[in-house]
């Protein structure tokens, strides 16, 4: 869910002497249904290729892990066996079950991932002409709960307590997958680069010329203007929006974002952009901030060390977290 314009410049210098230095090499893919840029600083062109093919190696990895769209995935067969029996799963696969249900409890089921429980009486495809009813929104929420996804470190298994519960990682697997990618560059000496999931990003090291990575906010007013740079320095940002995909019912604008606690979806707010470490945690609390809300998103932002937040209101006013300091683009 891309909003902010994302303007992140790369280059290649050569000394006056004609030799090369690090050059930036960049692929853009399809991965995990959707669009991947892969960005690395390397001696050469050759070896930043191979260097992009080893991450997209490892994103294809994830994938197998946590799609619930492939009938052989880890995540399938927890689904499959709900309300049936644990599942035993991998160590990995665990421990992002395990904090995505942390970030559930802190934002207070903001952010949850049994929201793929969810029954799809929303449509954002220009075919919905009024409210479902409050019945219909009720039971459609009616599975969800990250409360009932039961977590057993000893025998490491996953049991979703109800019959036709699910989860899914739309609104973190993106992120993990890009953190997890940079952490396999960063093992194999690769001295900088950006992994960039339709503008949930994490980058390290700078580019060739020394300078940092740069992030441009757009202006909220005209998207093609950059309303401020901010640096992103071994750091991670992600996006969520209702740009793209939103229903208007009675004159009022609905985000495709739904609360999973209500059934309802989110209003008053056009993106957020969460800032930190990493971009799995990026990716969870963009989502969460969306759904709780600009006063309450931001305020819950400005307890956690380390994180912090831009947010464009429904008339296009920027807010902010207490750590964010807008350097104006002239």
């Amino acid at each position: 869910m891309r909003i902010f314009s994302l303007f992140l410049t790369c280059f290649f210098l050569l000394t006056a002497s004609g030799q090369q230095k690090d050059v930036t090499v960049r692929r853009t893919m399809k991965l995990m249904g959707t669009r991947f840029e892969i960005t690395v600083v390397a001696p050469n062109e050759d070896i930043g290729y191979i260097n992009i093919d080893e991450a997209a190696s490892e994103i294809k990895r994830i994938e197998k892990i946590i799609s619930s769209w492939d009938e052989d995935s880890e995540t399938t067969l927890i689904n499959k066996n709900a309300g049936v029996k644990p599942v035993k799963v991998s160590p990995e696969l665990f421990g992002l079950i395990e904090r995505a249900k942390k970030i559930s409890e802190i934002t207070d089921g903001a952010f949850d991932i049994s929201y793929a429980s969810m029954d799809n009486i929303w449509k954002f495809d220009g075919t919905m002409k009024g409210m479902p009813s409050a019945l219909a929104i009720k039971q459609s929420i009616s599975k969800i709960g990250y409360e009932k996804i039961i977590l057993n470190p000893e025998e490491q298994t996953i049991y979703l307590t109800e019959i036709g519960m699910r989860i899914g990682f739309g609104a973190i697997g993106k992120g993990y997958a890009a953190d997890r990618a940079k952490e396999l560059l960063v093992s194999k000496q690769v001295k900088a680069g950006i992994i960039n999931a339709s503008g949930d990003l994490t980058t390290w090291g700078t580019k060739v010329t020394g300078e940092k990575w740069l992030v441009g906010i757009a202006n909220p007013l005209s998207k093609e203007k950059v309303f401020s740079w901010l640096p992103v320095v071994e750091s991670s940002v992600a996006t969520s929006g209702n740009y793209e995909k939103y229903v208007i019912i009675n004159d009022k604008k609905y985000s495709h974002i739904i609360d999973p606690r209500t059934g309802y979806p989110t209003s008053g707010i056009n993106s957020v952009s969460v800032f930190a470490k990493n971009a799995e945690l990026c990716d969870a609390m963009a989502t969460a901030v969306f759904t709780m809300g600009r006063d309450s998103g931001i305020h819950l932002i400005n307890q956690i060390d380390g994180v912090e937040v831009v947010v464009v209101d429904s008339d296009n006013k920027i807010h902010k977290s207490s750590g964010i300091v807008f350097e104006k683009n002239q």
